[in-house]
C-alpha cells in the first residue's frame, strides 16, 4: 500500500469501549494490555530518518520538540525506537520471554514479566506510530538533562510521559522514563496539570 492510499484509509476518530462506547480523536486512541488496536487500523506514516517512522499527523511536533531540546544545549538525546510493525513487536516480545525463561522462569511467569515491560503486538503504542523511546531504553534516561527538559516542556509539543512511576498500578506497565507518547498539546497540558495518565484522562473525558 502506498502512502497516499494509507493516508486515505487512516481514521481520525476511533470508537473504544471502556465504561461505555465513546468516540475519541486518533491521538487519544488507547492501547494497553486490555485494549487492542482495531484490526483494520492503518497509520499514515512519515519518515524520521532512514530507519524510523512516526504518524505523519504528529511528526512535525516531534521534530520541533527535538530541535527545542538541542537548542537548549542538550545534545545527548536521540530516538532509539518509534513506529514498530506488529511483527517487530512480536519478535521483541518473544525474545524477552525467552530471556526470562533462560533465567529459570516458567513460560507463564516469563510472559507475565515480559508484559510489564513490552506490550503484545497490537497492544503497543509503538504499533500506533505515536510513541518514541529515547536513548538507551532503560531507567537511566531519568538521570539525563533531556529527561528533565521533557518533564518541563514536552506537554507544549503534545507529548506525555506515558508510563509514570506512580501510575504502574493503572497502566499495568513498569515505569519507563524513556517512553513518550503524542496525545496533542491540549490534552497533554491538561494531563500534566492534573497528574493523570492516559487511562485516567480518558475515563474523565467519557464521564
Amino acid at each position: 500500500i502506498d502512502k497516499n492510499e494509507l493516508q486515505n484509509k487512516s481514521v481520525d476518530k476511533i470508537t473504544v469501549v471502556l465504561k461505555k462506547e465513546v468516540e475519541l480523536d486518533w491521538n487519544l486512541l488507547l492501547v494497553n494490555p486490555n485494549n487492542k488496536m482495531p484490526d483494520d487500523y492503518l497509520i499514515p506514516l512519515d519518515s524520521l530518518d532512514q530507519y524510523r517512522s512516526f504518524d505523519k499527523r504528529a511528526i512535525a511536533y516531534l521534530t520541533q520538540m527535538l530541535k527545542a531540546i538541542r537548542h537548549a544545549g542538550i545534545s545527548n538525546v536521540w530516538i532509539q525506537s518509534a513506529y514498530r510493525t506488529p511483527e517487530d513487536q512480536q519478535t521483541l516480545f518473544e525474545e524477552q520471554v525467552q530471556s526470562y525463561k533462560s533465567q529459570g522462569y516458567s513460560e507463564k511467569k516469563a510472559k507475565e514479566l515480559t508484559e510489564k515491560m513490552i506490550n503484545k503486538p497490537w497492544h503497543s503504542e509503538h504499533n500506533l506510530g505515536l510513541a518514541v523511546d529515547f536513548n538507551y531504553v532503560n531507567r537511566e534516561f531519568e538521570n539525563t538533562d533531556a529527561f528533565h527538559w521533557l518533564q518541563e516542556n514536552a506537554q507544549d509539543y503534545g507529548f506525555i510521559l506515558r508510563y509514570a512511576k506512580e501510575k504502574e498500578d493503572i497502566t499495568k506497565v513498569n515505569y519507563e522514563p524513556c517512553h513518550w507518547r503524542y496525545v496533542g498539546a491540549e490534552h497533554a497540558k491538561k494531563m500534566k496539570k492534573q497528574n493523570l495518565c492516559l487511562e485516567e484522562y480518558i475515563e474523565q473525558v467519557i464521564k
